[in-house]
């Protein structure tokens, strides 16, 4: 992204994380003349250790010099977690370290990982690249989600299709928490390689396109692997739950591999499995 989108982006993580902090949580008086929620910029500013000036600077997107030391200091007022500390690092200072080719290609998984994908036969698995885009998945994954194979490979980006999909937007209980973690991972991404102008064409073509989609994006968390409990209702299968476990893959590629283990105390295994056995795709 160019300067101005990333300094952009930068104003917009700090003025919601600042909001979300209550001033009585971080010892200072709630008062009765606040018009906006959370703590004022005076106030981070103070518990970081900075000047006010400066505070306001930053968070206005304003080009100025900033150090790793004093941008510790802000992290820790605003309380922000590993991945968000490498979020505000990246977008304050350029320094996403993602590699970039000259023209990207489809992943492909090694046949190692898609053995064991296939193995995991009722955790409903999906492994995607840097991009959210799907370039592998396991015969639980095409019955709980949707057929894939009959997607384009082009075509199958996880965010795309959780907005423009009905497939997905009927499956989950809470299709904003659904899509949110997935938000919350494309954007650890987004702030990695801060230097990849696809991230910012793309955010715009899906602002463009999706009603809801900027709300969300803005509103979404960063984290690299959210731990999740889904509740899907499966037009054929009825009520499940599974726990979604995502993590990267060893590898030069950077892939993820998010695997939706059925809840233990339910009977969503018992359902998966009969799913399959009606179609016969689970030998």
């Amino acid at each position: 992204m160019n300067r101005e989108t990333r300094l952009q982006a930068l104003s917009t993580f700090l003025k919601a994380k600042r909001a979300q902090i209550l001033p009585e949580s971080a010892g200072l008086p709630a008062g009765t003349r606040r018009r906006t929620p959370g703590l004022r910029r005076e106030e981070v500013a103070q518990l970081a250790g900075v000047s006010s000036t400066w505070y306001t600077w930053l968070e206005q997107g304003r080009d100025i010099q900033v150090s790793t030391s004093v941008l510790d200091c802000v992290a820790s007022a605003l309380r922000l977690n590993e991945d968000e500390r490498k979020y505000l690092y990246a977008l304050a200072t350029e320094a996403g370290h993602g590699s970039l080719s000259p023209k990207e290609e489809l992943s492909e998984i090694s046949p190692s990982l898609k053995h064991i994908i296939q193995e995991l036969r009722f955790c409903p698995t999906i492994i995607s690249d840097r991009r959210c885009q799907i370039v592998g998945w396991n015969q639980a994954a095409s019955h709980v989600f949707m057929d894939f194979d009959q997607i384009p490979a082009e075509q199958r980006n996880l965010i795309q299709l959780l907005f423009s999909r009905q497939e997905f937007r009927r499956l989950a209980g809470n299709w904003e928490h659904f899509a949110g973690g997935f938000l919350s991972i494309f954007r650890a991404y987004y702030g990695q390689y801060v230097q990849d102008d696809w991230y910012e064409r793309f955010i715009a073509e899906m602002s463009e396109s999706h009603a809801g989609f900027r709300y969300l994006w803005e509103q979404s968390q960063v984290s690299t692997a959210p731990d999740l409990l889904l509740e899907f209702r499966h037009a054929k299968a009825g009520k499940m739950l599974f726990h979604l476990t995502s993590f990267q893959v060893q590898g030069s590629a950077d892939l993820r591999c998010s695997v939706y283990t059925p809840a233990p105390e339910s009977l969503t295994e018992a359902k998966l499995r009969r799913l399959m056995d009606r179609s016969g795709s689970h030998e």
